[in-house]
């Protein structure tokens, strides 16, 4: 999935309670790290020669049990799901989650792990663009404002990655565009299936639906023996599937509940900081004036961009 997969979080409306508000915190926070981790352990394996379809092969296999277990326990004492719920359940788990992972992981082959959390953390804009593309959304001139700082931060921080690694960074940027853009539909056609059968259930199933769909690409373009990788790969696929997939789903789920949607998402502005700062230690990825100016307007347009909404 890529970075961020979460119950879409303009729909939720958990009142803050007080007391709730450290722990609330601090599961957003960590949830957002932890997310911010997969694109450090998508790069460390590719170092192992595996390609994009395999590696989200493993990730997807290795969280399908964990997404089926979930989808069943909110699913105990609840209506079926009709015909319409299932079509719905089955379009946003391919959109949501199967293409807009394959697209981030693909991308990642390309471009740093910097580049890669910017451009994801754009997805608030492109679900109001497409507001207003699907909708005729009003967008206010404080969110306008909002995204033009944020988009000029990522254009500052692309520019220099293709001085340094060449046309290719165009490609894997634009990969990672998509895949922002194949989420940001999630989010926008998700609203009535969340209401109806709940953030967890939705989250269970389509999650459910893509690792499905991942497992179906891998047999449908890869012989068998190109499961065959080093012992690593398995590993940090395992960590993928579990510390950087399903248990950040489940803490920021869990902070919404306790603290609300627009705190949690506050709280989620560390992801970026936290991708740049892992990137540099542990994949030795540079961080130069430019990384750090792009990543001040990002974060600084997206904040501006949220207290503009109507």
């Amino acid at each position: 999935m890529s970075e961020q997969k979460l119950p879409p979080a303009h729909i939720q409306r958990a009142p803050i309670a007080p007391k709730s508000i450290a722990s609330g915190l601090l599961l957003a926070t960590l949830g957002a790290i932890f997310f911010s981790g997969k694109a450090i352990i998508v790069k460390l394996a590719y170092r192992y020669g595996v390609d994009a379809v395999t590696l989200i092969m493993y990730r997807m296999l290795f969280a399908l049990p964990i997404f089926a277990l979930m989808a069943w326990w909110a699913s105990r004492g609840r209506a079926s799901l009709t015909r319409k719920d299932w079509l719905g359940v089955l379009w946003l788990g391919f959109t949501g989650y199967y293409l807009a992972s394959f697209l981030d992981f693909a991308g990642l082959a390309y471009i740093t792990a910097s580049l890669e959390r910017l451009i994801l953390y754009l997805n608030p804009t492109l679900v109001v663009l497409l507001g207003l593309v699907l909708y005729r959304r009003r967008i206010t001139a404080t969110q306008i404002i909002g995204m033009a700082i944020s988009y000029s931060g990522v254009v500052l921080v692309f520019g220099h990655e293709i001085t340094l690694l060449g046309p290719e960074a165009a490609w894997g940027a634009l990969l990672v565009f998509l895949s922002a853009i194949s989420y940001a539909i999630y989010l926008v056609y998700s609203g009535e299936l969340v209401k109806r059968l709940g953030a967890l259930r939705l989250v269970g199933l389509a999650s459910t639906v893509a690792c499905l769909c991942c497992l179906l690409q891998f047999a449908l373009l890869r012989p068998l023996s190109a499961a065959a990788v080093a012992p690593e790969v398995i590993w940090l696929s395992l960590l993928n599937a579990t510390l950087c997939t399903v248990a950040p789903v489940l803490m920021v789920m869990m902070a919404i509940e306790r603290i609300g949607a627009s705190m949690a998402s506050q709280a989620g502005m560390v992801g970026p900081i936290s991708t740049i700062l892992m990137g540099v230690v542990i994949l030795g990825e540079p961080f130069t004036a430019w990384v750090a100016a792009g990543t001040v307007l990002v974060i600084a347009g997206i904040f501006v961009f949220t207290r503009g909404r109507t």
